[in-house]
């Protein structure tokens, strides 16, 4: 059985220099490990409309979307726009509004926090590094097998070129070195991905690269006698919040 998941998310994107960097929708900022590397973060894309490399993987997805890590919302208002059933969550209050704004539905909260429509959802997202939620991907892989449904489909986008498997201690900083509380965080190739995918009870079905990134896609061997389908209960992207809640999207005034 998997453990249930913790129900206090750990301190992350909610630092300062990233609420500061989405307001302006500018870098720089960086993920800065404790011996003092580096790795520039591409805030500029993240905050701009879904590219290429973006619009290949909305098109792979399955039913259902839950964007984990959503940021400021290009992926979830782009498979809004299609007319695609998508949630996004993020731990920052100022990319959940963020998405809000571009008219997507999203949610405050961690993933290893409660979720609407768990073990229902036809997709789950993983992109910008998002693998590296928490320090633990191992913990990550199960808990999005809690949150598909029986067969669904994790896309990830992992670290290119390299066999990587790092876990560390980051913050975030920006290029004055005003940073937030360090979290922990880790990064994946797509060897690493996949071994840790096997090992989790996944079965890979495909990989690309396009635009100087890389992607996996994972498919849940869970199953069940009676399964729902996927869609049932799924959130719309047309739903909106009546109030901002830890429960309730985060809407605009």
């Amino acid at each position: 059985m998997i453990p249930r998941p913790r129900s206090v998310a750990p301190p992350t994107w909610s630092a300062d220099p990233y609420t500061h960097a989405l307001h302006t929708g500018q870098g720089p900022l960086f993920l800065r490990r404790a011996d003092g590397w580096l790795l520039p973060l591409d805030v500029e894309r993240w905050c701009a409309a879904a590219d290429a490399a973006d619009l290949e993987v909305l098109r792979r997805c399955e039913g259902a979307v839950l964007d984990v890590g959503c940021g400021p919302g290009r992926l979830v208002a782009a498979l809004g726009a299609q007319g695609r059933r998508v949630l996004g969550i993020d731990v920052s209050e100022a990319a959940v509004a963020r998405t809000v704004r571009l008219g997507g539905q999203a949610l405050r909260r961690s993933v290893f926090e409660p979720l609407p429509a768990e073990g229902r959802w036809g997709t789950a997202l993983l992109i910008d590094g998002n693998v590296g939620i928490g320090g633990d991907p191992g913990a990550l892989l199960d808990r999005m097998t809690q949150l598909l449904c029986p067969g669904g489909l994790l896309i990830v986008e992992t670290v290119p070129g390299l066999d990587l498997d790092e876990r560390v201690l980051v913050d975030v900083t920006d290029a004055h070195g005003a940073a937030g509380a360090p979290f922990p965080w880790a990064r994946l190739g797509t060897p690493a991905l996949l071994r840790r995918a096997e090992r989790a009870g996944w079965r890979a079905v495909g990989q690309w690269a396009v635009g100087g990134r890389s992607f996996a896609t994972l498919r849940s061997r869970r199953t069940k006698r009676t399964a729902e389908p996927p869609n049932s209960r799924a959130v719309s992207s047309s739903q909106r919040a009546r109030k901002p809640s830890g429960d309730s999207p985060v809407t605009e005034p």
